[in-house]
């Protein structure tokens, strides 16, 4: 045996690839889609602003998102040991404390850049990460509420990343009828959230997880989830009427109507229908938020 031979003090440096996949790249989409419809909102023109645009862009989708995923992932390891020990972390892929420590890389990252973005940008970023951490950190862990835990993520993901959209373009904070639509529709994302929520309910109560399905059962669950982003849909509709938009209101509503269909749908059978209903009802929410971006942005 080789005395002069001595176990490694430091884990191994993670693979590019193992990070990326701790980032969760496919989450990147609805904070990238709530920054452009901040973007449109704003009512400038992008011209000559590419560079600025793109810092947005990675700012809210694979920085600040990201960064949200390692400090999930970090904080739910002994869960993901059991349920998904393949996942980075619990495989031994990323060993050590290295979880951890890019977190708060991430979060560190994301702050410097949004502070070279102007101070406006530098607080939405600043509250999306304080969001972020305590979504899933001990002790607050809001992701054990199913009240709670579902608001966070729709007002980091949507509210906060549309603002910052807004904000970039216009160098300050955005008008009063953008800053309520964008707080409508993270509110109503809450609903989003919860439906998310049906494909774990077994595990969340084994585990003491109080997601709403959880605690209420699937239908009374789907109920408030399509009340909250319906409810929200009609506040934006309103919001739009009263700033002069009324082709706007209405084709967001034409979409609310449409999801309402799909609502039926799915609460006559909320396992079954939940998957569906995430890729055609959330797609027709999405595409009401774009709406609403573009007619907010013609104001201008």
């Amino acid at each position: 045996m080789n005395r002069l031979a001595r176990p490694s003090s430091l884990p191994a440096l993670p693979l590019a690839s193992d990070v990326l996949e701790l980032s969760k790249p496919i989450t990147w989409f609805p904070p990238m889609w709530a920054f452009g419809c901040g973007v449109i909102a704003s009512g400038q023109p992008i011209a000559g602003k590419s560079a600025l645009l793109l810092a947005g862009v990675v700012l809210t989708g694979p920085l600040v998102c990201g960064t949200s995923q390692m400090v999930n992932d970090w904080f739910d390891r002994h869960v993901d040991a059991i349920n998904e020990p393949a996942r980075p972390i619990p495989s031994g892929r990323i060993a050590g404390n290295w979880g951890l420590w890019l977190a708060v890389a991430g979060t560190l990252l994301s702050m410097l850049l949004a502070a070279a973005m102007g101070s406006v940008v530098a607080v939405a970023t600043v509250a999306a990460l304080l969001l972020a951490w305590a979504y899933s950190a001990p002790p607050v862990r809001l992701k054990t509420s199913g009240w709670w835990g579902p608001l966070a993520v729709g007002l980091s993901y949507e509210s906060l990343t549309w603002f910052t959209g807004s904000a970039i373009m216009l160098g300050a904070v955005p008008p009063a009828e953008v800053c309520a639509v964008l707080l409508l529709y993270g509110a109503g994302a809450w609903g989003i959230m919860t439906l998310n929520d049906f494909k774990a309910i077994e595990g969340d109560r084994l585990t003491g997880v109080r997601s709403l399905p959880a605690m209420l059962g699937v239908r009374p669950a789907v109920r408030l989830a399509c009340l909250a982003m319906a409810a929200a849909q009609v506040g934006v509709i309103a919001v739009l009427l009263a700033s002069g938009l009324p082709l706007t209101a209405g084709l967001v509503g034409v979409s609310l109507v449409l999801q309402l269909l799909c609502m039926v749908r799915l609460a006559g059978n909320p396992r079954r229908f939940a998957p569906w209903y995430n890729a055609i009802g959330v797609s027709l929410y999405v595409t009401g938020m774009a709406i609403a971006a573009i007619g907010l942005g013609s104001l201008r």
